[in-house]
């Protein structure tokens, strides 16, 4: 890949809201996150041990399990191989971060990679901060790939997907279960674990993902020549389990381990070793020394 060709880096990438004229949007969805920006006003009246201990329980199981490992690193790149009933466990656990079913998620950040940092990626800094950051996932015509794609094609990236009941039945059902979720929350905690367990859980969520798509694109390091914008960045990776080693992961986009080196922190993969080890994950994925020799700056 020829280093010459890499985009410049974004140094004053448009921040604001008003610099960019509002296409239409998803009133669905800015209506559901509103309300849960909302009520997390609310939290630090309905707290206690019980709410934040379902809080950080979901937060890991629907992050670590839901989207790190199954919806980014096996669905979509196919790191490794799971057995389908674990499969399946892992990325119904995804459906209840309120990021997608798996096949919306995953077409998404196939075109991401697909089209990176160009003006058909659904998520890049070069239209904005803000953009990249949350405005991508409100907009219903934003001439990305997401929008010029005629519907009958949409996930036509994604049929691996597609042909399986499961996955079907998630796309077609997918509200209904972070529905189910906060009712039976709900009947159990009462409002601590409604406004913990799904509000401040599901927005801080949101939030350390999108960093991803915003922060990691504009600043960092970047060890690896990616024709693209792509950073490390080690305090992400805390927030969501390794994937802020973004250069890393753009580099070998099939690596099963983002964090490559001894000291980057990648639970994702302390998690797929553990598989591995015991031989439930097979066909792990690793990048071979010379691909790292030949994409290794100088």
């Amino acid at each position: 890949m020829d280093a010459s060709r890499e985009p410049k880096r974004i140094v004053k990438p448009p921040m604001s809201f008003g610099k960019r004229k509002w296409p239409k949007i998803k009133k669905k969805i800015v209506f559901i996150l509103f309300f849960m920006h909302f009520f997390c006003i609310f939290a630090p009246f309905q707290v206690n041990l019980g709410a934040i201990s379902i809080c950080f329980a979901l937060y890991n199981i629907t992050g670590l399990f839901g989207l790190t490992i199954s919806y980014h690193r096996n669905l979509t790149h196919k790191s490794f191989v799971l057995p389908k009933w674990l499969e399946y466990l892992f990325a119904y656990c995804g459906v209840h971060s309120f990021q997608g079913d798996p096949i919306y998620w995953v077409s998404t950040h196939r075109y991401h990679h697909q089209y990176v940092d160009t003006p058909k990626d659904p998520h890049s800094p070069i239209k904005g901060f803000w953009y990249s950051h949350l405005t991508w996932y409100l907009h219903k015509r934003d001439r990305s790939v997401n929008e010029m794609i005629p519907r009958r094609r949409k996930w036509e990236n994604a049929t691996d997907l597609e042909k399986q009941t499961f996955y079907r039945f998630l796309h077609k059902t997918y509200i209904y279960h972070p529905i189910a979720l906060a009712v039976i929350l709900y009947s159990i905690g009462g409002a601590p674990f409604l406004i913990w367990g799904m509000c401040v859980r599901i927005v801080v969520g949101l939030h350390a993902t999108f960093l991803v798509n915003s922060v990691s694109h504009m600043w960092g390091k970047k060890p690896w020549k990616t024709n693209d914008l792509s950073r490390n960045n080690w305090w992400i990776s805390f927030l969501v389990f390794g994937e802020g080693w973004h250069n890393n992961h753009h580099a070998f986009e099939y690596s099963a381990r983002l964090g490559i080196e001894w000291w980057q922190y990648d639970p994702g993969w302390y998690v797929i070793r553990f598989l591995e080890a015991i031989g439930v994950a097979t066909h792990v994925k690793l990048p071979s020394q010379t691909h790292m020799q030949k994409l290794a700056k100088d």
